[in-house]
């Protein structure tokens, strides 16, 4: 229910032509406490008066001069689907049947034929506001509600990116105990993703799903992921199932963003000549997302300490990389990691078909990375 002082301070318009009816509707109203009383006896004017000062409910003749009711009522069309709900009572001398039809067809929420009972005007008057507060007071808890729920979705999404985030570091805390080579792996692939012009949406999935991309190291044995130096054949081989291991720890959601993931952790061992694995996929047959994260994740394992080994001066990881691209690596995203750091070009010497230095093949190859 609603309080009657604030009914009481509802905007109440009268609309009728003739000076004397809105005169009497005038007093009805005030003596029974409805100050903010608004009068018009040009329905020309009508519009514009909405316009500049929505009511709570407008009390309408039908039969007047330049605009009739129902001539009022279709401009009122466009405020009155804006407001949502915004009561209009008809008042009128024409009692026949198709005047009413067309009235409350054409928007109005209730109608009255003239000469009119005071008691029942207020009354049909009081509904009318009660209704209108009511549709008030439901679009504000929605509006409320929909905060709320923006707000926990919003909680949840990134109670769903920290869980990830601890999942990838989780992995990788056992070969990098900074735990930051996910998190620089994420930026970097973001940023070569940008680089090479994808568009927003896809950029920022990207940057989610890279740091998942080593998620299989969880099942690796220490003594083959911490070993010092070279691995055996049969080491490399036991190495290499951690792109598999993180495959199915991340597949089989209906989420695209862990699909993604699952699908990157699987591949971004590939080669683009087809030599790599766990698929032995060629060229464009590669997830771009998965070349991507393959550039990035090389580059910053190259340019930083791992348990195996010390990490490369720049200059060498970039001959390392321009060595390999177009046989290891697609030479695009070469090229877009270049952009994306801004290394001035006399730094960037693209070497050719593999005519890098001889340490390639030990650092870029090695699955632990």
């Amino acid at each position: 229910m609603i309080d009657d002082a604030a009914l009481k301070q509802a905007c109440i318009l009268i609309v009728d032509d003739q000076e004397a009816n809105v005169r009497l509707l005038e007093r009805i109203l005030r003596q029974v406490g409805y100050a903010n009383v608004r009068t018009t006896t040009d329905p020309r004017d009508v519009a514009g008066m909405v316009d500049a000062a929505p009511p709570d409910l407008i009390l309408l003749d039908l039969l007047m001069p330049h605009l009739d009711g129902h001539e009022v009522l279709a401009r009122l069309q466009p405020h009155l689907e804006a407001e949502g709900y915004l009561p209009i009572l008809v008042l009128t001398a024409d009692i026949t049947a198709d005047a009413k039809q067309r009235a409350l067809s054409g928007g109005a929420k209730d109608f009255l034929t003239k000469p009119f009972d005071a008691m029942e005007v207020l009354l049909r008057i009081r509904n009318l506001l009660e209704a209108r507060f009511l549709y008030q007071q439901v679009a504000r808890q929605n509006v409320i509600l929909e905060e709320k729920v923006s707000e926990r979705t919003l909680d949840l999404e990134e109670a769903k990116f920290e869980t990830l985030d601890r999942l990838a570091r989780a992995a990788e805390f056992r070969d990098d105990q900074t735990g930051q080579h996910t998190y620089r792996v994420g930026r970097l692939a973001a940023d070569i993703a940008q680089a090479l012009g994808l568009e927003a949406a896809r950029v920022k999935i990207i940057r989610r799903a890279a740091p998942l991309h080593d998620v299989g190291k969880i099942g690796i044995p220490d003594r083959i992921l911490l070993k010092p130096g070279t691995l055996t054949r049969e080491e490399f081989d036991v190495m290499k199932t951690h792109t598999n291991i993180g495959a199915g720890i991340l597949g089989g959601s209906r989420f695209a963003l862990m699909q993604l993931a699952a699908e990157i952790a699987l591949t971004h061992h590939e080669r683009w000549d087809g030599g790599g694995f766990p698929l032995g996929l060629e060229g464009d047959r590669i997830l771009p997302e998965a070349r991507i994260v393959s550039v990035a994740d090389a580059f910053d394992a190259m340019t930083s300490d791992r348990p195996y080994r010390r990490a490369l001066p720049q200059e060498d990881a970039w001959e390392i990389l321009w060595g390999g691209a177009g046989s290891q690596w697609d030479e695009e995203v070469v090229e877009a990691l270049a952009d994306a750091i801004d290394r001035p070009p006399e730094e960037v010497v693209h070497h050719g078909d593999g005519a890098a230095s001889g340490r390639r093949p030990q650092v870029a190859a090695d699955p632990r990375r």
